[in-house]
């Protein structure tokens, strides 16, 4: 009799180790499910930052830039004091020291060429892409983005005189000939 009752306690406790055995495996599902999710939402909200800062990047910045209407000194020093808070945060950062560098040197510099602007701008990228969720990620990208506008206006401009000076010394040789 007590082998009996022993046998039904052991076969008790089996049945109970299978139900905890079916719950640790839903809540493996679950956790999977979780992860899933997770990674759908970061996925979703990344391309959301990147169609920000695309539409940022061009109509904002480069074009109003480009068309001269974002130039005054005061814009920029106001935009380059905000970017510059974000040089506090180059201890805690997956940027390299170098490239932090590179940043406070272009922060610090009046104009940029057009493929120093470009770099910069990479180098916002990454600012925005590790604290897009601080403004002065965001700020520094637009500094980023203005800076190329700029140099993408100083270059049309120079083509234009290029072209100008092209155009009137071949009118000038003309009424020399």
């Amino acid at each position: 009799m007590l082998e009996r009752k022993f046998a039904l306690i052991e076969a008790r406790f089996r049945e109970i180790d299978k139900r905890f055995e079916a719950i640790d495996k839903r809540f493996g599902e679950i956790d999977k499910r979780f992860d899933e999710i997770k990674s759908y939402i970061d996925s979703r909200i990344v391309r959301i930052a990147e169609a920000f800062r695309s539409y940022q990047e061009f109509f904002i910045i480069e074009y109003l830039s480009y068309q001269g209407i974002i130039r005054a000194p005061l814009e920029a020093d106001m935009l380059k004091r905000e970017a510059s808070r974000m040089m506090r945060l180059a201890t805690m950062n997956p940027l390299t020291k170098e490239e932090w560098e590179k940043i406070k040197y272009y922060l610090e510099k009046d104009q940029l060429t057009l493929e120093e602007a470009l770099e910069f701008r990479e180098l916002a990228r990454k600012v925005t892409d590790e604290y897009g969720d601080r403004p002065e990620a965001w700020k520094l990208h637009i500094l980023a983005s203005i800076r190329v506008g700029e140099a993408m206006r100083r270059k049309k401009e120079e083509m234009m005189k290029k072209k100008e000076k092209e155009k009137q010394e071949k009118e000038g040789s003309k009424q020399e000939g």
